[in-house]
């Protein structure tokens, strides 16, 4: 059984670090996990690995976070995949720095990148991650804090944030969407 993890982010170095790019950051560490690379591929930069008798295949779309969904589409359609054998993995405003909630369907909560992949797949119904940002930023400066840094005390917790990512990703590959959500939305 194969699976398509999805994580977003913006390509290029001003990007690397910044909390919109923590798709990027947590498959990059499973990557590392897993001793396995990533090398440039249509619309992505992708990595595989196999665990547990699954496939599991990482991409970062190249294409910016407003257009994901057309290295998603892409992707599943060269795997043969379907919407449900997908994970997509982003940052979320709306959660504490660090919360990990995992759902099987559902809007995009005002992020750019779920809401492109939403109206190319036309379909509300693949699972996503999203990680807590946080939301500690003034009115009308949410683009700067999104595209901003990581700071002192996040930086420090962050592998160990990040680690449960992998651990959500690979138990929803193992188990499924539900039993993944009943694990990981308790904490």
């Amino acid at each position: 059984m194969k699976f398509l993890i999805a994580g977003l982010g913006n390509p290029g170095p001003e990007y690397e670090g910044t909390r919109h790019n923590i798709g990027f950051e947590a498959l990059d560490a499973l990557a590392t996990s897993f001793e396995t690379a990533f090398a440039p591929g249509r619309y992505a930069e992708a990595a595989q690995f196999r665990h547990k008798g699954r496939t599991f295949i990482l991409i970062k779309p190249q294409t910016f976070m407003n257009l994901s969904g057309k290295a998603v589409r892409y992707w599943l359609d060269q795997e043969r995949l379907d919407p449900e054998q997908l994970m997509v993995v982003a940052d979320d405003l709306a959660l504490p720095f660090g919360k990990v909630r995992l759902r099987a369907a559902g809007g995009a909560g005002g992020h750019n990148g779920l809401t492109n992949i939403i109206e190319v797949l036309a379909t509300e119904g693949f699972p996503r991650l999203r990680f807590g940002i946080g939301s500690d930023f003034a009115r009308g400066r949410q683009s700067e804090f999104v595209l901003g840094k990581w700071n002192e005390a996040e930086r420090k917790e962050l592998p160990g944030r990040i680690d449960q990512v992998g651990k959500a990703i690979l138990q929803f590959g193992l188990l499924g969407i539900a039993d993944t959500m009943n694990h990981f939305n308790k904490r």
